[in-house]
């Protein structure tokens, strides 16, 4: 067997093509592969893809950079034929059967390069590969779309929406989630109700429909709960037990950042108070156990914070809301000014808290994909542009199913 035989064979370039020569420059660490048609083969039009056409003519040289061979680059050499083809009535460029129309990779690479996308960072896969990140972002683009096109999201009932930071100061990206595929849907830019309307309009184009949601997990965020409002109205709101339980530790937060000004024992203290009681270190429980029996405002407002997460272990929803009445007349005659503004947004919002108790809607599930979404930026570090954070967070979050070769 020849060394064009066995690169024939290797590359699986399909019926029509064949290996004529293969060069290797030590120099340039570059092996090229160069590619022709077979003599009196028939092409499928690359435009309205039908098959058996007749060659009519070659383009000019392209070049398509194919997996390495050992540590070297490797480059597929070839010119793509245009065939006659009798449905378009004029010749077009035939369908190549290893590369994507307009890419400059065979789809080898490509599959390979999404692969690598998913394990780390862009620039450690832009390192790797040899190639600028600018040139493999758009190949995740396009699989990630297409992907994305063919999904359906007719059984899709209960979402969740939260948002994150996607760089220093106030820029946020928006996520919707299914709850119970336990994947991302929609990403957004901002945190406005405008996200809620972007994602209803995608829901229908997907063979889903507003009335069909019928749950919504989220934070307590106005522009969040008038979009609900709006745009799905069938759905009931759960606010997320990690936003509900933060309003708490901000209320005691601002306690002692407030009282410390008059009682220096309270200084280095923030993190005593604000951790569950197991994650703390040595350190930090020796403090809180010296100034939690303290006559101070922010030991009063630690044992608020300690009653009200007795909430959720209580066993259906009228023996939640009698527990959080009988918190709400505590805190609001506890004198503690931050502790009251607290206790009266939780009874602003007491019907989407309780609402725990029926739907039963898991921190776990929020805090595994949120734990994906640090993931995705971290390996889109250093790119600023929301498409690529979008982009990489669909690639490992999304449960996409993308149309690569398998290698």
């Amino acid at each position: 067997m020849t060394e064009n035989e066995i690169f024939n064979r290797a590359l699986n370039l399909g019926i029509g093509w064949e290996v004529y020569g293969v060069a290797f420059n030590a120099d340039q660490k570059e092996l090229r592969i160069s590619i022709r048609t077979v003599k009196g083969s028939l092409h499928t039009c690359g435009t309205c893809g039908k098959p058996g056409c007749r060659i009519y003519d070659h383009g000019k040289e392209r070049e398509w950079r194919h997996m390495n061979f050992f540590q070297y680059r490797a480059v597929l050499v070839g010119r793509p034929p245009r065939v006659e083809c009798d449905q378009c009535n004029k010749p077009k460029t035939a369908r190549l059967s290893w590369a994507r129309e307009r890419s400059g990779f065979s789809l080898y690479f490509e599959a390979f390069m999404v692969m690598l996308a998913k394990a780390m960072p862009m620039n450690e896969v832009s390192r790797l590969l040899g190639e600028h990140d600018t040139t493999l972002w758009p190949i995740l683009h396009h699989y990630v779309e297409e992907a994305r096109a063919e999904q359906s999201w007719d059984n899709v009932k209960r979402i969740a929406i939260d948002e994150t930071s996607r760089a220093k100061g106030h820029e946020y990206v928006s996520l919707v989630m299914d709850l119970d595929a336990r994947k991302v849907l929609h990403v957004a830019e901002g945190k406005d109700q405008r996200t809620l309307f972007d994602f209803k309009g995608q829901l229908l184009q997907k063979c889903g429909h507003p009335d069909n949601i019928e749950e919504l997990c989220m934070d307590m965020s106005p522009s969040f709960i008038a979009g609900a409002k709006q745009y799905f109205p069938n759905v009931e709101i759960t606010y997320d037990k990690f936003h509900v339980m933060k309003i708490i530790n901000i209320a005691v937060d601002e306690t002692r950042r407030k009282e410390q000004r008059t009682v220096a024992d309270l200084k280095g203290s923030r993190y005593a108070w604000l951790k569950n009681e197991e994650n703390l270190t040595s350190k930090q429980k020796e403090k809180l156990m010296r100034l939690k029996d303290e006559d101070l405002k922010t030991a009063k407002a630690y044992h608020l914070k300690l009653a009200f997460s007795r909430l959720w272990d209580q066993e259906d929803p009228e023996k939640a809301k009698a527990f959080l009445d009988d918190w709400y007349y505590w805190a609001t005659h506890s004198q503690i000014p931050d502790m009251v503004k607290a206790a009266k947004t939780i009874r602003q919002h007491e019907k989407g808290i309780l609402r725990w108790f029926t739907s039963r809607v898991t921190n776990g599930i929020m805090e595994a994909i949120n734990g994906l979404v640090q993931s995705a930026k971290r390996r889109a570090r250093g790119y600023r542009s929301v498409k690529n954070l979008s982009t990489m967070i669909y690639l490992i979050a999304g449960g996409l199913k993308l149309n690569t070769v398998e290698i």
